[in-house]
């Protein structure tokens, strides 16, 4: 049944019907959960809420697979203005990207100079960039982009998911950039023949990529609400002498928020992953698909309504 679920949520997520009817009637049905709002003001007060806590932030604009230059060019204004409404209003936040919504499926130089734009307007700040990992036909492209704009830019990062084959050899190849990356399992629903089918495979593979990746000495953002996995890397860490400089938790907007303020109190830094904006219906359905708990609070909160 769960599996079932989880399906169905992931087909959903890419639905152009239901993504338009989602816009249409605005954040119900459980998404204020996990989405910050409709708008940038929203974000920014839900950021600044945050820092109060102890925590920072990763902001994102939501939007994915757009296909004309018009969509892709109103993408990144929309990305540059939240820069600059992080950089007025003085939170702590960086900014997060997806190259679908930024016109690689146009035309990968035009997706890049948008996100060169991006990076130029955050460098301006002092601001980081993370170009977020989709799906895995998008992953050879996503990282192409990001080892051609690290060689120009400091403030650039990437994501790496767990759940492909290939992962471990991208994380020693990255390895030659000092490369900052977010380190997650992965939330896209991608065949056997790339992607580790069980969940413990994925699991075993995600404790794996993050010691590598520390033991390189590169940055680490570490991805997870789990429990287990937190107290592993926490031993992992004061073993190897690795100090809290060197990685950050990152959770993201609406889910285990015990677990990032206890965290946030130890001295560790805790990045929360705050997206907004309309686009919210696909972002929200891969949260549904993830996590039966996830389910179960949006049936609560329908039926309450």
């Amino acid at each position: 049944m769960e599996k079932l679920l989880s399906n169905t949520f992931q087909t959903l997520a890419k639905n152009k019907m239901a993504n338009k009817m989602a816009k249409k009637y605005g954040l119900k049905f459980g998404a204020k959960r996990f989405v910050a709002g409709d708008k940038t003001q929203q974000a920014i007060e839900c950021v600044r809420k945050l820092n109060q806590q102890g925590m920072v932030a990763m902001l994102n604009y939501l939007g994915e697979y757009v296909f004309s230059e018009k969509a892709a060019l109103e993408a990144t204004e929309n990305c540059l203005h939240t820069l600059d409404a992080i950089y007025k209003s003085g939170i702590d936040s960086n900014l997060s990207v997806k190259i679908t919504s930024l016109g690689i499926d146009i035309s990968k130089d035009f997706c890049k100079e948008n996100v060169r734009r991006i990076l130029e307007r955050a460098k301006l700040y002092g601001n980081f960039v993370r170009i977020e990992m989709e799906d895995y036909s998008h992953c050879q492209l996503t990282l192409d982009i990001y080892k051609e704009l690290r060689q120009d830019y400091d403030n650039v990062g990437t994501v790496i998911q767990a759940y492909l084959y290939r992962t471990a050899e991208d994380i020693q190849d990255l390895n030659r950039y000092n490369a900052n990356l977010r380190l997650v399992k992965g939330a896209y629903k991608e065949p056997s023949n790339v992607a580790f089918p069980k969940k413990s495979d994925v699991d075993r593979n995600y404790e794996n990529i993050i010691k590598m990746h520390l033991l390189n000495g590169n940055y680490a953002g570490i991805a997870t609400h789990d429990d287990a996995i937190v107290d592993k890397i926490l031993q992992f860490t004061q073993e190897h002498q690795i100090s809290k400089d060197q990685f950050e938790f990152q959770m993201l907007y609406g889910i285990r928020s015990d677990l990032q303020k206890k965290l946030a109190t130890l001295g560790y830094k805790v990045r929360v992953y705050v997206p907004f904006g309309t686009d919210w219906f696909g972002y929200f359905m891969r949260r549904l698909a993830e996590r039966p708990e996830n389910v179960a609070f949006v049936l609560k909160n329908t039926f309450k309504s």
